[in-house]
């Protein structure tokens, strides 16, 4: 997602601004009510999470320039339907191009979002340590690799440090991620890691389980076959009996 992006660029880090830390608030999650537990960021202050190259262009692009983007994806699905021997012409075809562009700019809508935006300051303090679970969160994304669907289901705890997070928030932490061109592995860790920037919690844990379409319509084509991915962090990773009640609270029967 970051081609030719710095790895130090990547991570998650402290906001370096000096009067930022000094009043102990983020652009993102707004105030500390507590001074001995400040807000970690994430680098960027615009909120963007593992930005691709094109990322801030999109976000900030005209309703002009958007069409004008629409408008050459739609001219390079043309080309793609004539080589595939179609007639882009003939009525049915006729505004499939332009309808599968604008499909395709929905797909990918969370390169336009950021974190600060998803969060939208639902960040509490409060007096909770206790496991906060939302499970069989509906996810869909594309592949990277073939530009095809895989589709399935997140679950997403998490160990509160005194501060807790708006619970629609996780829901729509994983839209924003999986909203993009994606591979499963990275998006379950990305999940993971922005809950532990933003709220610093005791440990996150984050499973998905998906089917992928470049395993059923292609290649091995096993249509039965799901994928399984988690990302353990804190307590979850080292504790292994949290870990366990976690495991067994979101595993479907």
């Amino acid at each position: 997602m970051d081609n030719g992006t710095p790895a130090t660029d990547r991570k998650l880090a402290v906001v370096a601004d000096a009067d930022l830390r000094m009043h102990n608030s983020s652009p993102i999650i707004g105030r500390s009510s507590n001074p001995a537990k400040p807000l970690l960021v994430e680098l960027d202050n615009e909120g963007l999470s593992w930005p691709s190259v094109g990322t801030r262009q999109r976000k900030n692009e005209t309703n002009e320039q958007k069409q004008a983007r629409i408008t050459k994806i739609a001219d390079a699905v043309t080309t793609i339907v004539e080589q595939l021997g179609e007639d882009p012409s003939r009525e049915g075809m006729l505004k499939t191009p332009l309808r599968y562009a604008k499909a395709l700019m929905y797909f990918t809508k969370g390169y336009e979002e950021s974190i600060k935006d998803v969060i939208n300051g639902a960040v509490f303090e409060e007096d909770a340590d206790e496991m906060v679970i939302v499970k069989d969160i509906d996810v869909f994304s594309l592949c990277e690799h073939h530009l095809v669907p895989f589709v399935g289901k997140v679950s997403i705890g998490y160990l509160p440090n005194n501060r807790v997070i708006g619970l629609s928030k996780l829901a729509r932490i994983a839209e924003m991620f999986s909203r993009r061109l994606q591979v499963q592995e990275r998006l379950t860790k990305q999940i993971a890691l922005v809950l532990q920037e933003v709220l610093q919690p005791l440990g996150v844990a984050v499973t998905m389980e998906a089917t992928h379409m470049c395993m059923c319509m292609r290649g091995v084509q096993k249509p039965g076959a799901s994928t399984v991915t988690s990302c353990m962090l804190g307590e979850f990773r080292s504790n292994p009996r949290t870990r366990d009640e976690f495991l067994k609270l979101t595993t479907r029967r």
